[in-house]
């Protein structure tokens, strides 16, 4: 069992010591939930989570509320490995020893990356019964956290997605004016941002040492790949996980079959069963994200071939390089997710004889919306393309609203009975509502 005075040390570190520089975050999160449901942070590593919560922690304090009524615990602290369920409830004694006022008042507690303790979500919910307490949790992992919430928490949590940061946030990290109207120096300084943002993701570290970007974003997978894949399921063809994280890095689909076939020419033995758990291992760890065919069937949407998308541009150009059609589109993906799109739930691409659009918008049993991905919108060849198969795919689905996001071509535009709306890519992710009418 942990020593008291080694949790008494991190109780004390938070309320002694300072705060990092913050970026204001779009994720908006309740902060005084009426409802007893702890609030829980998803996100691949490095993307910010940690950060996240000091910044509700310092809107907290700027909003009134005294630091010695929050408790801020960071798991993946080296002082506390191995911890067990007795050592949580040994944490909250002595912060009501160290506190005892907290006894008496509503308190707030935030577990960064806490589903590396075994039975985690069993002392969560008995907070969640029998303390005055809003709870907010973090973790890098989908899976685990899902797994443990279906269970001892089901109907107790409320989930949020964060991912590297927007284009918003880039800019504030930045300081790149946003305003309507700008000088020409200001618009020079806000298209290079936008390139570089482009070009190369939000992932904050990378974004505030550009100098180290490469090295840092090289970190990230291996710690992906190691910590959150080889270590967390215990895999030992290491080779195959590198082999398949870059293939899927530069595919644009993928069928387990095919990459099978791959692997079995490069005499490489591995089931097809292992395949579909590692992907969705990388799934689970926020980094790829397969999004299927759209169809009225969902047999037809399960069997079919999904296209796989990656959570930050960085990582397609530490790998692939500059692959502008492959990161435009990828921008895109990533865009519909800030905006609460779920992939395969009310998000899905759709194919058709002779064409395909990139992105179908589901409400209810209805496509809503169908959008196409286009960075060079202005050579004619592609520019027909991309319309012809969103009005044949609008007319099959009786979808009126009909959008093709490009690089910086905006207009309305009409096709026969079909009005399509182009939008430059960053305009539409600067603003904040979704897109639909």
């Amino acid at each position: 069992m942990i020593e008291r005075e080694i949790l008494a040390s991190i109780i004390l570190d938070f309320q002694r010591g300072e705060f990092p520089p913050l970026i204001k975050r779009e994720l908006n999160v309740n902060l005084d939930l009426p409802l007893k449901r702890a609030i829980v942070i998803m996100g691949p590593r490095r993307c910010g989570k940690t950060y996240y919560l000091y910044y509700l922690i310092k809107r907290l304090i700027k909003e009134g509320l005294k630091r010695e009524q929050i408790l801020y615990v960071n798991f993946e602290d080296p002082r506390l490995i191995n911890l067990s369920v007795k050592d949580l409830v040994l944490l909250m004694d002595v912060f009501f020893e160290i506190l005892p006022e907290n006894k008496r008042r509503k308190i707030w507690l935030f577990f960064d990356e806490i589903q590396s303790i075994p039975n985690w979500e069993i002392f969560i919910r008995s907070i969640l019964d029998k303390e005055n307490a809003n709870v907010f949790i973090t973790g890098s992992s989908s899976k685990l956290l899902s797994k443990e919430i279906a269970t001892s928490l089901r109907g107790r949590t409320l989930n949020y997605l964060l991912l590297p940061f927007s284009l918003n946030e880039f800019l504030e990290a930045r300081g790149i004016s946003k305003e309507r109207y700008l000088s020409s120096e200001e618009k020079a300084r806000f298209r290079n941002a936008f390139m570089e943002y482009f070009a190369h993701g939000g992932y904050p570290e990378a974004v505030f040492y550009p100098l180290e970007r490469r090295r840092i974003l090289q970190e990230i997978v291996e710690v992906t790949i190691y910590r959150d894949i080889v270590e967390r399921y215990k895999i030992r063809n290491i080779k195959v996980i590198k082999l398949l994280f870059n293939y899927l890095i530069n595919a644009k689909e993928f069928s387990v079959h095919k990459y099978f076939n791959f692997l079995k020419s490069l005499n490489i033995k591995v089931s097809k069963n292992s395949l579909y758990n590692y992907l969705n291992y990388l799934n689970d760890a926020f980094i790829f994200f397969p999004l299927h065919r759209f169809s009225y069937s969902l047999k037809e949407i399960e069997q079919s071939v999904p296209k796989v998308y990656c959570v930050d541009n960085g990582l397609i150009e530490i790998i692939v390089g500059d692959n502008k059609g492959k990161k435009f589109e990828n921008l895109v993906f990533l865009t519909l997710l800030r905006r609460g799109f779920e992939p395969n739930r009310d998000m899905f691409f759709y194919s058709l004889n002779g064409g395909e659009v990139d992105f179908a918008i589901k409400e209810g049993n209805k496509i809503t919306s169908l959008i196409q991905a286009c960075y060079d919108i202005l050579e004619y060849r592609t520019k027909e393309r991309e319309i012809n198969s969103l009005i044949r795919a609008g007319e099959k689905l009786r979808c009126k609203n009909l959008y093709v996001i490009t690089l910086d071509y905006e207009s309305q535009e009409t096709y026969g009975n079909h009005k399509i709306e182009f939008i430059p890519l960053w305009k539409w992710a600067l603003t904040t509502e979704p897109l639909l009418p």
